[in-house]
């Protein structure tokens, strides 16, 4: 069943995100080629597509790990592109990003990984610290695991991992790059439950790249199909769904 948007959709409330006219070319390629998209606060907008179609690519430059080559990117506001690094740092501390593999540091333990942004952007002492990455552990049901390397864990157990560390600075908006993919149907169905979870909980906005419909189904408020650089359909699930547009339709049909 699709999502019911928990918070409703006032035209007059301020974007979280609003992406205009982004352009992003590697060489020759081009990814993006003028991508609009806007995120109300509180809301979940599932972008989806076929692989290497740039998805992951628009999350890197919204967090400014990338420059675009035109367009720009606020977030909360704040035009991303026109901030030094420790303003970007700032609006990053507002942000929670999961990598599609996770990302965790190999050399670090399951512990130290999610206390890692807290002893970096905090001012929390040892003990509150501990306290914290126990608590989010248990959000996650990693709180028997906190002393493990990430060799020792399965791919799914990273992923919740990797989905306590986004949350260790209380985020505002929080990016989730694939976090179902190359998990089985039961762990991935778990994931999806424990952001539910964590909408539920919190007011936060949430953009997510996945080709896992179950997921967008299951999360979302808005959906943005993107495919060679364009965005081919957005709107609710139902209204995409409606689209005439070839590729959407075989899309859709073949997601199903």
């Amino acid at each position: 069943m699709e999502k019911e948007t928990q918070n409703a959709n006032n035209e007059n409330e301020p974007a979280a995100i609003r992406v205009e006219a982004l352009k992003k070319s590697y060489g020759q390629q081009s990814v993006l080629d003028g991508i609009d998209l806007e995120v109300k606060r509180g809301e979940t907008l599932a972008i989806v597509g076929r692989s290497g179609t740039g998805k992951s690519v628009l999350l890197k430059l919204i967090i400014g790990l990338q420059k675009p080559d035109a367009g720009s990117i606020q977030v909360e506001g704040e035009d991303v592109n026109a901030l030094n690094l420790d303003q970007l740092n700032q609006i990053r501390k507002r942000m929670g990003f999961l990598f599609q593999n996770a990302a965790l540091y190999d050399s670090l333990t399951v512990e130290e990984n999610v206390a890692f942004p807290l002893r970096r952007h905090s001012n929390l002492e040892a003990p509150e610290v501990e306290k914290r990455v126990e608590e989010l552990l248990a959000r996650v049901g990693m709180e028997k695991d906190l002393k493990k390397m990430p060799a020792d864990i399965s791919g799914g157990m990273k992923k919740r991992v990797g989905l306590a560390r986004s949350l260790a600075l209380d985020p505002e908006i929080i990016l989730l790059d694939e976090p179902t993919a190359g998990l089985d149907p039961i762990t991935a169905g778990e994931i999806i439950e424990l952001i539910e979870k964590m909408q539920q909980e919190g007011n936060v906005t949430v953009l997510l790249v996945t080709h896992d419909m179950h997921s967008v189904e299951a999360l979302s408020d808005q959906v943005a199909l993107l495919d060679n650089g364009i965005i081919k359909a957005k709107g609710s699930l139902e209204e995409v769904r409606k689209s005439e547009d070839p590729f959407v339709k075989e899309f859709l049909r073949e997601s199903a």
